[in-house]
């Protein structure tokens, strides 16, 4: 559609996860518009972010120093870890403040529709670290969708033999959800993970 260094920041910005053609060319067309300092610092952001992080040696989790905060952190309950598909679910259980162990970040999820498998994943890396330390309990915090639930299925089985408590997040209605709303997957998950109501 339009020509040269235009189209090209269109394609690239189309290139991001849930971008369309459309957000590429309202988000181009932003920049274009944008004082050169507010493109520049971007930019810097951008390359900054390329050469100082990496992931955690120990958990997978983004870092900027050889391990991540919370790997670094001597408060953090070593017995248990939460195995969670991506960094940013980390940051998720983080801001809950209820959950005080380690975690293991996968890389993502089982999905043989985009072909990736098991040994695409991060497990053996979680094999290692369960054969190194003195971990009691993993909680499968992977999404609850297709995929999320798949890789819960796969790491519980080769869990099992292991003599750890492998437990998965519940999941059912979100608070202020009405029931006349909630699909039959999400309201059959709500019925199972019922607990009784301490008076």
């Amino acid at each position: 559609m339009y020509e040269g260094v235009v189209q090209d920041l269109i394609d690239e910005l189309g290139r991001l996860p849930g971008v369309g053609p459309k957000s590429a060319q309202r988000i181009a067309f932003y920049l274009l518009q944008s004082d050169a300092v507010d493109v520049n610092r971007l930019v810097k952001a951008l390359v900054e972010v390329k050469e100082k992080v990496r992931f955690c040696s120990i958990c997978g989790n983004v870092a900027e120093a050889e391990q991540c905060r919370i790997c670094l952190d001597p408060r953090r309950d070593l017995t248990c870890i939460c195995v969670v598909e991506e960094p940013k679910d980390v940051v998720a259980v983080e801001k809950t403040r209820e959950f005080h162990g380690r975690y293991h970040v996968l890389g993502g999820a089982i999905s043989p529709i985009e072909g990736i498998g098991p040994d695409d994943l991060r497990i053996k890396e979680l094999l290692t670290r369960l054969a190194d330390a003195d971990v009691s309990e993993i909680i499968i915090a992977t999404d609850p969708n297709l995929e999320g639930e798949a890789t819960a299925t796969y790491l519980a089985r080769l869990l099992r033999p292991m003599n750890l408590k492998v437990t998965r997040l519940a999941s059912g209605l979100p608070v202020g959800g009405d029931l006349e709303y909630a699909d039959e997957v999400t309201l059959g998950r709500a019925f199972e993970g019922r607990r009784l109501i301490d008076v």
